[in-house]
């Protein structure tokens, strides 16, 4: 592991615990060279399938594009950081038990919609505006109506 201090590739591990439920190892690890102390989060690997757009383009998944669009959606409202990854790791391990190659960009946007919807109706709306690309103020009462009528 480089040392974020002087670059240094060489360090050794101080003390390693499970973090987050056992889905992450943090280590500790001080530098070699100049003896500065450094954590390290470790996690499994997971191969998430590609993602089709609106247009049949395809890109790969994205967990910073989730996790840009929950925090837009709940820019000051009170919804910790955590919460948002929560949210972002659920629905990660949904996509992953699909089992595909390959998802709608929709299936994200639904789920993200679904979330919202029981976390915070002020983000939701948010979300769901932008995502739904409302045309007029009429599917926006809609919406809003569905909302309320819950």
């Amino acid at each position: 592991m480089r040392c974020p201090y002087c670059g240094e590739n060489h360090d050794r591990v101080i003390d390693s615990r499970t973090a987050k439920e056992g889905d992450v190892i943090r280590r500790r690890r001080e530098c070699e060279s100049c003896e500065r102390r450094f954590t390290t989060y470790e996690r499994v690997e997971e191969i998430m399938p590609l993602l089709v757009k609106k247009d049949n383009s395809r890109e790969p998944y994205d967990r910073q594009k989730v996790i840009a669009g929950l925090q837009k959606a709940c820019e000051k409202r009170p919804i910790s950081a955590q919460t948002i990854e929560e949210i972002t790791d659920r629905i990660e391990a949904e996509i992953q038990e699909l089992g595909s190659k390959e998802v709608p960009a929709s299936v994200i946007g639904e789920q993200v919609m679904n979330a919202l919807r029981e976390l915070d109706a002020v983000a939701y709306v948010r979300f769901a505006s932008v995502y739904r690309d409302f045309r007029d103020l009429d599917e926006f009462m809609s919406t809003l109506r569905d909302l309320l009528n819950r």
